[in-house]
């Protein structure tokens, strides 16, 4: 394998305390232009990792390249990294306008305050001051920070917890327009669905260790899980299915080819039914055997 064309490479990293092996043996590669998501239930080793690839946490061993040839955290790495953790610290009396023009001053890049303040939808709140600004405000100022350097490479834990739904939509469609100009992105999310809608690949991490990794689709197809297909219970007698299960209301039965069962509802006038593809959320349940918190 060659580094050429990823932003980053960590081959083997390793963190263990006393009690516990928190990672143990993670590789995970970032190309250029794409984005990945780490997840993991809680205790996975998830954050460890994403701490060691940001820089803030040293790996007892295993190795990270940055852009092809750096591998320690210089200040020219830092110069390309932007990062937006979970929990935000702002100097609350500051304005927005204030904070931005305080984090832009830690780089040596130019800040394009504009594009900055027009993308994450800011102009209206730059005189206030952040103490008065509400939950998906804040998030929205703080990943909007993660990107005021322009950076190559960025890490987003948790970036739209506590936004409203037409708020999240809006920053995937920011989080996809920053990729198709080239940027890298390492995603940290609970939202099974932002994982599958934002991800070229993801990884699946439990127990310390990457257990699965790919496409969303790739994993899904290769999980063995089946679609199930949803009826009225009223209709089970008129449609003898093998493996068909009845609970409450509701007929059940899972399928890997849903064609001809559905031939059949439709034969016996059935068509108040429903079909459910199995989604990333039901492979990380199978793999890990928890939901993700």
């Amino acid at each position: 394998m060659t580094e050429n064309n990823f932003a980053l490479v960590a081959t083997d990293l390793k963190k263990y305390y006393p009690s516990v092996k928190a990672v143990d043996g993670v590789s995970i590669e970032l190309k250029k232009g794409e984005i990945i998501s780490i997840l993991g239930p809680n205790g996975a080793g998830k954050t460890t990792t994403v701490e060691m690839l940001e820089g803030l946490r040293k790996p007892d061993s295993g190795r990270i390249v940055y852009f092809e040839k750096y591998e320690k955290i210089t200040n020219e790495v830092k110069e390309r990294i932007g990062v937006c953790l979970q929990e935000n610290f702002f100097f609350e009396e500051l304005t927005v306008f204030e904070t931005i023009r305080l984090y832009a001053s830690l780089y040596n890049t130019k800040a394009d305050f504009e594009e900055i303040i027009d993308t994450f939808q800011l102009g209206e709140k730059l005189k206030a001051r952040i103490k008065y600004l509400s939950g998906g405000q804040k998030q929205r100022l703080a990943v909007a920070l993660a990107f005021l350097n322009n950076p190559d490479i960025v890490f987003l834990d948790e970036p739209t917890v506590g936004l409203d739904p037409q708020a999240r939509r809006h920053l995937w469609d920011v989080i996809l327009k920053y990729k198709r100009e080239g940027k890298s992105i390492i995603l940290t999310t609970h939202y099974m669905e932002e994982a599958h809608q934002l991800s070229d690949r993801v990884y699946i991490m439990d127990h310390g260790k990457v257990i699965a990794h790919g496409t969303p689709q790739e994993l899904i197809s290769s999980s063995g899980l089946n679609s199930v297909i949803e009826f009225p219970k009223q209709y089970a007698e008129k449609i003898n299915l093998e493996g068909m299960i009845i609970t409450g209301e509701y007929a059940y039965v899972s399928v890997t080819d849903p064609v001809p069962i559905i031939e059949k509802l439709l034969k016996a006038n059935v068509r108040n039914f429903v079909l459910r593809h199995p989604t990333l959320e039901d492979v990380f349940l199978k793999l890990t055997g928890r939901k993700i918190d």
